[in-house]
């Protein structure tokens, strides 16, 4: 067996008990999928990740793809690249895909929950195995012949990357110099630099690669709105077959040497530089790039915070191992602090994604927040800032503490925790830092959004601590999520007005900006500390039912998990409501040479 520890009991929990995916499945809209087929795959996927799609884990990050300058190719280890074969021949890349395309009809909860499997087993496998989703998302925004080639590609084995980031630009994707210019023949050519491509190439693993690439007609606008979205793949395919055809000119030009995710090539990617044209198709046929990047954002986004927490999980399940193996009784007060601080944390956050994900099917939604169609997506786009950006923060902070479990044994590469951290650091840097998480949180989503699913969601919680047949066992930690709701509120309505103040006064934008990622953070806490209460309302309804041991002993876990939760962590927003009230600007006045 590999590194790899799963939670199929507490995934199945979430699906079947917190968010009734039963009756999202008698909703009809995914075919004849049963409940015992959920479970099944549920379980199936965790042997498969804890077996031979993990035991490549280490091998791969101390044996880094090589990068041959002469030929412009990446090569993975023959190991790493069989355990990446492993899930691909498995149907689990295509739940929740167009049946079309040959996806398999299934809630995107199940999808995700899938997912997490895979990228706490092997994350940077999951980074190859994207081309399926990518081509969803070129299925549904291209053209006749694009859409053509998503289906085959899907059948033929294709990867795919998306393509933004530039030297020199860093997160400022307007600032892209890489040109688009249109050919007679209706195709473009596409002249520049990439840098940051993840997957850029992958040795023999794909029959072709498809790169979707923001790139600036000539003659466009500056700045976001000028970009257009092309599909430039690694070679030329037949229009009918998708075969591949000759070599396009898009070129391997340097692999970046990493902290963490070492077997996943981070290539730099020129195009067009090298003798050969880079021919590249405008998707859809619209210049309409950054809204069309944005699917493709928002999926690698909900990845990136699923793959945080999943690491977490795997974190503390072997934390807590290794402290039954050498603390009897686990240990001291400090020991299992930290232990239900990891746990609730995992739990909490595991949550969160599901519930997100919940709102990305529209047969969810109603039965899970009352939700309608519309209201679902913003509720979506509201939570993906907070999966992303608080799952990469937290699912950090408390790896360091599942390394303190293990001591000095844990900085050895005897145990897979040191690798877990170096390899979920990116989490907060990759798709937008937790800072751009954060005001896309606050300036999209709620400000924009006026308020709407913010609104709804804070209603939910609500409705929650109004329920008359609350538990008493969980008063003391109700209050508390009582506190805190009114202390996220406060925040929101401190900021939103110095927002409102700044167009007499920019100044009061720095005081949005400086609170702008505690907010984050203490809003997915108190989102944390309502799913864990609810799910230990749950809980505590099953304890009465006189479940088996293994089941009673795992539902005393959820209340306690959320008790800690409640009690440890949320009066803690109280103090960031009193912080954000009193903003001092001093620090934005402070001459640089004073840092």
């Amino acid at each position: 067996m590999g590194h790899y520890k799963s939670n199929v009991r507490d995934l199945e929990f979430n699906l079947f008990e917190a968010l009734d995916i039963e009756n999202t499945l008698d909703s009809g809209g995914f075919g004849d999928l049963t409940a015992a087929d959920v479970r099944a795959a549920l379980r199936d996927a965790a042997r498969e990740a804890e077996g031979p799609l993990a035991e490549a884990f280490a091998y791969g990050d101390r044996n880094p793809p090589t990068f041959d300058p002469a030929t412009h190719s990446v090569s993975l280890p023959t190991s790493f690249k069989e355990a990446v074969r492993v899930w691909q021949r498995g149907p689990w890349l295509r739940l929740g895909l167009p049946e079309a395309i040959g996806g398999i009809r299934a809630p995107a909860t199940v999808r995700w929950a899938v997912n997490e499997l895979l990228m706490g087993a092997q994350p940077t496998a999951f980074f190859y195995l994207n081309g399926p989703p990518l081509l969803a998302v070129l299925y549904g925004e291209g053209n006749e012949q694009q859409r053509h080639w998503a289906k085959l590609g899907m059948e033929r084995n294709w990867a795919a990357t998306m393509v933004l980031t530039e030297p020199d630009a860093g997160s400022d994707v307007g600032s892209g110099r890489t040109k688009a210019i249109p050919q007679p023949d209706g195709t473009w050519h596409i002249d520049g630099v990439k840098r940051f491509i993840t997957s850029g190439d992958c040795d023999d693993m794909f029959e072709n690669i498809a790169h979707l690439v923001l790139a600036r007609p000539v003659g466009a606008v500056p700045g976001t709105k000028g970009l257009s979205l092309f599909l430039v793949p690694k070679y030329l395919p037949d229009l009918e077959s998708a075969a591949p055809g000759a070599r396009n000119g898009v070129f391997v030009t340097g692999v970046e040497h990493k902290m963490g995710l070492t077997a996943s090539a981070t290539c730099e990617l020129t195009f067009g530089q090298h003798g050969t044209p880079a021919v590249g198709w405008l998707v859809g046929d619209v210049h309409n790039g950054i809204a069309q990047m944005f699917k493709v954002i928002e999926f690698a986004r909900m990845a990136v915070g699923a793959k945080a927490i999943a690491t977490l999980s795997t974190g503390y399940l072997n934390a807590l191992d290794y402290a039954k193996a050498n603390s009897p009784g686990l240990g001291d007060a400090e020991t299992r602090r930290s232990l239900i601080m990891q746990k609730a944390y995992t739990e909490g956050m595991r949550a969160l994604y599901l519930y997100t994900a919940a709102h990305q099917d529209a047969a969810a939604g109603p039965g899970v927040s009352d939700a309608d169609a519309s209201m679902a997506r913003r509720i979506n786009d509201l939570l993906l800032p907070v999966v992303k950006g608080m799952g990469s923060e937290r699912s950090f902070e408390y790896l360091s503490e599942s390394l303190q479990i293990l001591g000095v044994a844990g900085y050895l590469q005897d145990h897979p925790i040191e690798q877990y951290i170096r390899d979920a650091k990116i989490d907060s840097l990759y798709e937008g830092t937790t800072a751009i998480q954060a005001q896309d949180l606050f300036y999209r989503k709620i400000v924009r959004d006026e308020g709407r699913a913010f609104g709804h969601l804070t209603k939910q919680i609500d409705e929650f601590l109004d329920d008359p047949h609350a538990r008493p066992e969980l008063a003391q930690g109700r209050q508390m999520l009582t506190n805190a709701l009114a202390d996220v509120r406060a925040m929101v309505t401190t900021m939103t007005a110095y927002y409102a103040k700044s167009p007499d006064e920019p100044q009061e934008l720095y005081r949005v900006g400086l609170r702008s990622v505690p907010f984050l953070l203490a809003f997915g806490d108190l989102l944390v500390g309502w799913l864990l209460l609810r799910q230990a309302e749950i809980a505590l309804i099953a304890l009465d039912g006189d479940p088996a041991d293994g089941d009673r002993a795992f539902y005393r876990g959820k209340v306690s998990a959320a008790i800690a939760f409640a009690k440890n962590v949320l009066p803690r927003l109280a103090a960031e409501r009193r912080i954000s009230e009193g903003i001092d600007l001093a620090v934005m006045n402070l001459r640089e040479e004073a840092f």
